[in-house]
Parts: C-alpha cells; sequence; structure tokens
C-alpha cells in the first residue's frame, strides 16, 4: 500500500496551501477531494443540473470529464471537460455549490472511488473534509487543521482583495458561519476529526510554523525516515 497522509478541516484552515506543500517536500501525488466537489458544482451549473437534483448530480458525479495537471512551476490546475477551470473553482459561488452537492449522502458514494483512485505509490496526500474519516480511515497519519471563524474569513477576505475583488468581510464570516453549520451538521460524512487524527490550530501560526509541525508528525510516525530511505 502507497503511504497515505490525509489532512482535513474546515475552509480557510489552511490545508490545502500545506497538503501541496507536503505533496511537493515528499514528492507525493495530490488529491484536492475538494476540487471534486467544486468540479461537480460547477458542473451541474453549467448543465443546469439543480443542487437537490441527487439522480442528475450522481450520473454528472460518475462521468464528468475532469484532470489535474502540474503546471510548469510546480503548481496544480483543475480541468473541467477540456477547459482550464482553476481559476473559476476558487470563487465563493462555486465554494456554495461544491458545500450543496457534498450535502448529498448518494452523490459522496458516487465519488468514493474517484478519490481512492488517487492512492498511487510513492504515495498520496489527501486534502478535504473526511479524507482520514471515511474515505482512506487506513492512512497512516492523519491531521485535522481548524482556525477560528474569524481568522478564516480574514485570511479569504485578503486573498480576495489581493484579486482585486470587492468584498465585505463582514458578509464572509457570515459565509464561512453558514459553511460550516452545514459540513458539520450534514448527515453525510460530516465534517469531524478523525478518532486517531492530530489536531492543529492555525489560527496563530504562519504557513511555515504549520509546515514545520506537520513535518515533524512525519518523522514521530516513522515516515518521513521511511519516505526518504
Amino acid at each position: 500500500m502507497p503511504i497515505i497522509i490525509t489532512i482535513d478541516g474546515p475552509s480557510g484552515a489552511g490545508k490545502g496551501t500545506i497538503s501541496r506543500m507536503l505533496a511537493k517536500k515528499l514528492g507525493f501525488h495530490y488529491l484536492d477531494s475538494g476540487a471534486l466537489y467544486r468540479l461537480l458544482g460547477l458542473a451541474a451549473e453549467r448543465h443546469r443540473v439543480a443542487t437537490d437534483n441527487t439522480k442528475a448530480l450522481i450520473t454528472l458525479a460518475e462521468h464528468m470529464d475532469i484532470r489535474f495537471e502540474t503546471t510548469s512551476d510546480g503548481d496544480f490546475k483543475s480541468l473541467l471537460e477540456g477547459e482550464d477551470v482553476t481559476k473559476a473553482m476558487r470563487t465563493e459561488t462555486t465554494a456554495s455549490l461544491a458545500s450543496q452537492v457534498a450535502s448529498h449522502l448518494n452523490v459522496r458514494a458516487a465519488l468514493l472511488k474517484r478519490q481512492q483512485h488517487f492512492a498511487t505509490d510513492p504515495g498520496l496526500i489527501a486534502d478535504g473534509r473526511d479524507m482520514g474519516t471515511v474515505v482512506f480511515p487506513d492512512a497512516a497519519l492523519k491531521i485535522y487543521l481548524t482556525a477560528s471563524i474569524e481568522e478564516r474569513a480574514q485570511r479569504r477576505y485578503k486573498e480576495l482583495l489581493e484579486k482585486g475583488e470587492d468584498v465585505s468581510l463582514p458578509a464572509l464570516v457570515e459565509q464561512v458561519r453558514s459553511r460550516d453549520e452545514r459540513d458539520m451538521s450534514r448527515d453525510a460524512s460530516p465534517l469531524i476529526p478523525a478518532a486517531d487524527a492530530v489536531e492543529l490550530d492555525t489560527s496563530e501560526l504562519s504557513i511555515q510554523e504549520v509546515m514545520d509541525t506537520v513535518l515533524n508528525l512525519t518523522v514521530v510516525k516513522g515516515l518521513f525516515a521511511s519516505i526518504h530511505q
């Protein structure tokens, strides 16, 4: 079995950034499971499928044409039906669509095997909300990143301002709060830490401090040494 490290947590906790950094550092494959749900949300919007039409969403989930590619600078991009939709996937509208389609148990089941197929040698960093609890319950290391709602909204606010978007911080706080409530209370794979996950609050930590802590966890688990034998 390839080595699998899962990094779960709510939006804005830093799991995407840390997962990508860790995948590059270890030379592992990277699964952004949230991207799958965002892609499904985008596909639903483009094909005019309502987010409460479970049957149609399952059909889309099983057959949508998606690819993840590494760019020349080592970053990752997402393609839907051959089109680079990386930028479109980062909007708040797409994030909301993703949360809505992810609330359906049968839709999540339809995407489960697609996610598990990413687990190939030498290893996988899986970033999401139920990677350690549902998709890869036997992962070698499970990490759960979190941060306060206010801090996560502030991070998103800064990111959107840098992109030149006109946004309201109070509105973002409410969006984050609403998404948390929806993700944590849903019947299908609610957002909770795995029982054996290491929980880390990133509210007061820099990206490098979080990365150093995560790398230390791989050493403690004996993974870093085995990876670099």
